[in-house]
């Protein structure tokens, strides 16, 4: 049984930054502010489905940034229900995923079942610019004398997104490590983007994550399902492992940085308001837009 191609687990907040990604693309941004506060849902069964926030607190009113960096999940749900759980549904299977993708809000806290290779495979159409190419697992066969009997190459890439929406979500996820759930990541000492993902009752801890030349997907939990336990979310139970290899694996690897778009600009904000900002304004911070979707007016 492999479980990085056939276990099928719920991806929690490992899943968001597909959410994100395709917000992006239907005009929101990481200045955009969203309210973090209690909402409720017809469950379809006659009673409300409330989602909750990890920590059970609200924040009021955040940008995208910050409800990505802290896995805000009420955030996730009302940006799925402003573009729509159907398009978002659509939008994954972009990006490579062949399991049903559920066209509904609990798909914002990672209600897909999905396989650590269908995760970690999106995440590498971020980190390659908006190209999805195959994965080939034998490059090539051999006999005793080096002979090449069957040699296998990958499919023609395809651009699924565009490399600016790939930019931007990476700068969103490298503040995850930098500053949020993803921070034990950041261990490896170089430019990294990546999410966690932790499943109700930590029956699942995710952590995928990357550098421009290397993505790499951790996924713990138990085949027959109970919970981890105390330290048992993603940012405790496999963040650090994803680390712990991640500091052998680049040893070969140049340092390298991820790479704007010329497309893509960078323009002072208030987080607080999500418009521009003027230097000096206390709080202001540099925040990346696809370029067109910059904020009009100042505060």
């Amino acid at each position: 049984f492999n479980r990085a191609m056939q276990a099928k687990r719920n991806a929690g907040s490992a899943f968001k930054p597909i959410i994100y990604a395709a917000a992006l693309d239907k005009g929101l941004t990481p200045a955009t502010i969203v309210e973090d506060s209690e909402v409720s849902y017809p469950d379809g069964a006659g009673g409300t489905w409330t989602p909750k926030n990890y920590d059970h607190a609200f924040r009021g009113p955040v940008t995208l940034r910050e409800a990505l960096t802290h896995s805000v999940n009420i955030v996730s749900v009302k940006i799925l229900e402003q573009i729509g759980a159907q398009y978002a549904s659509e939008y994954a299977k972009k990006l490579g995923f062949t399991s049903q993708i559920p066209a509904n809000l609990a798909l914002a806290l990672g209600a897909a079942t999905i396989s650590p290779f269908e995760l970690t495979s999106a995440y590498a159409v971020f980190a390659n610019k908006g190209v999805l190419t195959s994965s080939n697992f034998i490059t090539r066969v051999t006999d005793t004398e080096g002979v090449v009997l069957q040699e296998m190459y990958p499919t023609v890439p395809v651009p699924v997104i565009s490399p600016e929406t790939a930019y931007v979500i990476t700068n969103l996820m490298q503040s995850v490590v930098a500053s949020g759930t993803g921070h034990r990541a950041s261990v490896i000492g170089r430019p990294v983007a990546g999410k966690t993902g932790t499943t109700n009752e930590s029956k699942d801890a995710w952590f995928i994550g990357y550098i421009p030349q290397l993505v790499t997907g951790v996924w713990v939990g138990y085949d027959q399902e109970r919970s981890l336990g105390a330290g048992g979310s993603g940012g405790q139970a496999a963040a650090p492992i994803w680390g712990d290899f991640m500091k052998a694996a680049v040893t070969s690897l140049p340092y390298e940085d991820f790479e704007a778009p010329e497309n893509v600009s960078f323009v002072l904000v208030n987080p607080r308001t999500g418009k521009l900002a003027r230097e000096g304004t206390p709080g202001a911070v540099m925040e990346c837009f696809i370029k067109g979707t910059e904020p009009a007016t100042y505060d």
